[in-house]
């Protein structure tokens, strides 16, 4: 698959080079953060996942790497998604809300971020508060319109596994919570 580079810090495969440097406009903050976006046969129970690269993790925070891992393919039920056919807003979407992770590892040291791991491995309540500040940080950065339309995409497809949607609505933020939050963000800005 082939790359490109953003710039000196970002790495993307062409397939979805538009809809990375959309998400990453949205993280100014990001620009000299090394981030790897990687496409890779499968991910299990998931479609991305953003962690920190292992060898830069005992690294100061300014110096960590982090890598998103994406599914080359999107089973949902019994359908299937190329990443490369998903509507570009769902895609920019998905890797804002990954990028709100990479924000949130950034804030963390490194055995905080370790036990971060073991939580979100071993506890539903730690997934829930995990992927609810992801998207928190990810509408906070103007990404809310993406949010929505990755969420309406999962929740309303027919086709898409009831359990799948519960497993959204139980770990991430609701379309009615994502709106909530942008009128928090607009109140607490205008102050």
């Amino acid at each position: 698959m082939a790359l490109a580079q953003l710039n000196a810090q970002h790495t993307v495969p062409e397939t979805i080079l538009e809809e990375a440097k959309t998400a990453l406009s949205h993280y100014p903050e990001l620009k000299d953060t090394p981030i790897t976006f990687k496409i890779i046969k499968n991910i299990k129970q998931s479609t991305m996942r953003a962690q920190p690269v292992i060898g830069t993790l005992f690294k100061s925070k300014k110096k960590r790497a982090y890598v998103i891992l994406i599914s080359e393919k999107i089973k949902i039920s019994d359908e299937v998604f190329l990443t490369k056919d998903v509507p570009k807003g769902i895609m920019i979407g998905w890797l804002g809300h990954e990028l709100g992770h990479v924000i949130d590892y950034s804030h963390r040291s490194s055995l905080n971020l370790i036990w971060f791991g073991m939580k979100y491995y071993f506890s539903g309540s730690y997934i829930k508060e995990a992927e609810r500040a992801a998207d928190t940080y990810a509408v906070t950065h103007g990404m809310h319109d993406y949010i929505l339309q990755t969420k309406r995409f999962i929740l309303d497809h027919a086709k898409i596994d009831e359990k799948y949607k519960e497993r959204i609505r139980r770990y991430y933020l609701s379309p009615e919570e994502i709106m909530d939050v942008v009128k928090q963000h607009e109140t607490t800005n205008k102050k």
